[in-house]
């Protein structure tokens, strides 16, 4: 079945590349996906399977695959929200919405998945077992949608799930995979200090809240150099400063959002103590009044070994052009809500390089110039169909 799947996707990648370019011309909002929703709806008509819509806290959408003898149930997943970003590509199809964009290559997660579970629909008479498509909205925007869709119970039958990310840091035809933690968790910080507001020229009439906030700026750095183990990962940034006022006016109150980052609960739970002792103690310090907010928002991604080292076993007996290299990962910083679906389900979500031809340093992931290499589309589609028949050894 492996080789019918793959010859069947092989015809159909200029098909992906034009479900890629028509959702990336149309990119939607986090929770806002409401054409994207129906776009995907609209391709399953007709097929033949059991399709759930509004699943979770908005638009999500799951498609039951069942097949023709018994088995287990897994899930693959694709996110299809879009960012609240200007693009600047050149591209003959580059966004219609003006300040929305497909920077993250979602448009190319849901192209690959879309036509790969049509295939799958198809050849489900040799399925030994049940797949669930989920096609997940309200990736990018905390509380996002995958922690909504476990809460659901869509998804109490499924005993391993399979995602993946289109990333630039390899080309096209790379598969990169990792095990155990893979992805930063992630918090959001927000401070507001209130102090004395006055004249620039009488500083001892005042009590000058930026001063107190270029203090916090620097000092939260010493929890990651000095609170953490060295060979814990931790990244704390101060991402907005809102102290704008007049240059001979001392500012009565300023307001500081945060980006945290970090790789195991335990982590995460240090630094948000730690800054709530330098609030505190700034307070103390600079008289001064301090409201701090410490949300966690997504989990550390963890990829249980042993659906990791299936992953790495299927894509290594892939045997297919388009599988070119099979190369283990670092840890990485930036997060995912696929995190939610893995603390319950034990899974895999692993990496598509995307590296645009003849680039040497691309634009990353939510840059407003950020491309893909639309070959790496085929790529995504054959290595999570290649992993789907490792698992039910077809």
């Amino acid at each position: 079945m492996k080789q019918q799947l793959m010859e069947m996707l092989a015809e159909r990648k200029d098909e992906i590349i034009q479900i890629r370019r028509h959702l990336h011309e149309n990119p939607e909002l986090s929770f806002k996906e409401e054409k994207t929703a129906q776009y995907i709806l609209d391709f399953y008509k007709g097929k033949g399977v059991e399709v759930q819509s509004n699943v979770g806290n908005g638009y999500g959408i799951v498609v039951t695959i069942k097949g023709g003898k018994p088995g287990k149930t897994i899930a693959l997943r694709a996110d299809f929200d879009a960012l609240p970003i200007f693009e600047e590509t050149e591209l003959p199809f580059k966004s219609k919405n003006e300040g929305v964009m497909h920077a993250c290559a979602h448009d190319g997660h849901t192209a690959y998945l879309l036509v790969l579970a049509d295939c799958l629909i198809q050849l489900k008479d040799e399925i030994p077992g049940t797949i669930k498509i989920i096609h997940q909205h309200a990736e990018e925007v905390p509380p996002g949608g995958a922690k909504s869709i476990v809460e659901s119970g869509t998804l109490d039958d499924v005993e391993n799930i399979f995602g993946i990310h289109l990333l630039p840091t390899d080309p096209a035809g790379f598969v990169g995979y990792h095990s155990g933690y893979s992805m930063a968790g992630r918090s959001y910080l927000k401070l507001r200090i209130q102090g004395v507001g006055g004249h620039g020229s009488s500083p001892h009439k005042a009590n000058d809240a930026i001063v107190a906030g270029a203090y916090f700026v620097t000092a939260v750095q010493t929890i990651i150099s000095r609170r953490l183990n060295p060979f814990d990962m931790g990244v704390i940034t101060i991402g907005s400063f809102d102290g704008k006022g007049t240059f001979n006016v001392i500012r009565d109150h300023v307001e500081l959002e945060g980006d945290i980052r970090y790789m195991s609960d335990e982590t995460k739970e240090i630094i948000g103590k730690e800054l709530r002792r330098i609030a505190g103690g700034m307070e103390a310090e600079f008289g001064v009044q301090c409201e701090l907010t410490f949300t966690p928002d997504y989990p550390p991604l963890y990829n249980d070994p042993e659906m990791t080292e299936l992953v790495r076993k299927s894509l290594e007996g892939a045997d297919d052009p388009d599988i070119k290299k099979v190369t283990e990962y670092p840890m990485m910083s930036p997060s995912d809500d696929f995190a939610y679906y893995l603390e319950k389900i034990p899974g895999c979500y692993f990496y598509i390089g995307c590296t645009p031809k003849g680039v040497e340093q691309p634009y990353f992931n939510h840059h407003p110039k950020f491309d893909i290499d639309e070959d790496a589309l085929i790529v995504a589609a054959k290595a999570v169909g290649c992993v789907v028949c490792g698992y039910y050894g077809m």
